[in-house]
């Protein structure tokens, strides 16, 4: 089956994305069906090319991939600074705020982009949006006994919290942490993302969320025909 015109894209910004690695860099391997192309190419790149990177993964999916793929992988007792990192996201705004977490993955990918010097952002054209919440929910990581606290203040806030279940299994999506996924809807999608960020930062049994308000400084845009539209913050 041919690719599709979005896989097509994907491909193209993952291509772009690995492109950006250097020979000796400490790298963050980012979570879902975009980073996967950039994970692939950056191996393609240690086969056929030399390329010597270090890479800390984001989840125990990209863990998986990188060893399928024989990325040397580290961990932040090997390095504390990474060079660059690069991952998808769910939404993008003009002033380059996300939203990630479609993966549930979004706690340890903050981690690792806030030890990154470089965070690069690649996505298809379908997630730019002019306001955050418009297209994806927002995730947001909960221990479970924190569940209905948590949900109550969203509401009050004027959000639709909605547990996130597994589609193969009977309950919860569970994370890698061992906690709960809330996928919280905005109607008319998130006024405030800095309001709502302390919110969510400083309630108890929020282990972590899906907004990245600061994080970015590149933004991959592919194309289904292969080209890359470049920006940066």
């Amino acid at each position: 089956m041919a690719d599709s015109h979005q896989d097509l894209a994907k491909k193209a910004a993952g291509i772009a994305a690995a492109s950006c690695v250097e020979s000796g860099m400490a790298v963050g391997l980012g979570t879902g069906s975009t980073a996967a192309y950039a994970l692939e190419e950056l191996a393609r790149r240690i086969k056929d090319e030399g390329l010597h990177i270090q890479g800390v993964s984001t989840s125990f999916a990209s863990d998986k991939l990188a060893r399928k793929l024989k990325i040397p992988l580290a961990t932040f007792y090997d390095v504390l600074r990474l060079d660059i990192a690069i991952d998808g996201a769910d939404e993008v705004d003009p002033s380059f705020r996300l939203i990630k977490g479609r993966g549930a993955a979004m706690t340890r990918e903050k981690i690792v982009a806030s030890q990154a010097d470089r965070f690069v952002v690649l996505i298809d054209p379908s997630k730019k949006v002019k306001k955050l919440g418009t297209r994806a929910p927002l995730p947001v990581e909960v221990l479970p006994m924190a569940l209905n606290p948590v949900s109550h203040t969203l509401t009050e806030y004027g959000a639709e919290p909605e547990l996130r279940i597994g589609k193969s299994k009977d309950g919860p999506v569970i994370t890698d942490q061992g906690f709960w996924v809330l996928d919280v809807h905005f109607p008319d999608g998130i006024d405030d993302p800095e309001g709502l960020n302390r919110l969510l930062n400083d309630h108890p049994g929020i282990l972590g969320h899906g907004l990245f308000l600061d994080h970015t400084s590149d933004v991959l845009i592919g194309e289904a025909d292969g080209r890359v539209v470049h920006l940066q913050a």
